[in-house]
């Protein structure tokens, strides 16, 4: 059986991304990481450790419940985890847990923040905080030329 690691924090971005692996003859075991949003620490000031711990574990059975019917409906097997603590450590237990398998990093990218890499052996992005995509910029040239 091949052993997937998937971490994901968005259930749509992330079957669009897993769309081509699902075609596989071979049964799959997916290990589903969900990487839960990050609270400002405006909200953390008033919000008990416990109600914090309490909503990260609805918001991941939600994100679960959307993705693991679509995984499973080819026989697969699932293996809900819920992400706490450096991502590079998880993936190092789970390695050392589940044997040699292969790692996907399914999480939506984001404007102006570089995703904390998933395995010591992943590259972080050398552009830093000010990359900004062609067409973003493009629009910024139209903006700046239309107000002249």
């Amino acid at each position: 059986m091949d052993k997937i690691v998937v971490y994901v924090d968005d259930a749509a971005y992330a079957l669009q991304q897993l769309a081509p692996m699902l075609g596989a003859n071979a049964p799959t075991g997916w290990i589903v990481v969900a990487c839960a949003p990050r609270i400002t620490r405006r909200i953390s000031k008033w919000v008990s450790h416990s109600a914090r711990e309490n909503w990260r574990a609805k918001w991941s059975e939600k994100l679960f419940g959307q993705i693991t019917p679509t995984l499973t409906a080819r026989g697969d097997t699932v293996t809900p985890v819920l992400a706490q603590g450096p991502l590079i450590e998880l993936s190092a237990r789970l390695l050392r847990e589940h044997g040699a398998m292969r790692v996907l990093d399914a999480r939506r990218p984001k404007l102006g923040q570089d995703l904390r890499p998933v395995t010591a052996n992943q590259p972080e992005g050398k552009d830093g905080l000010w990359t900004l995509p062609g067409a973003v910029a493009g629009l910024g040239v139209v903006l700046v030329l239309a107000g002249e």
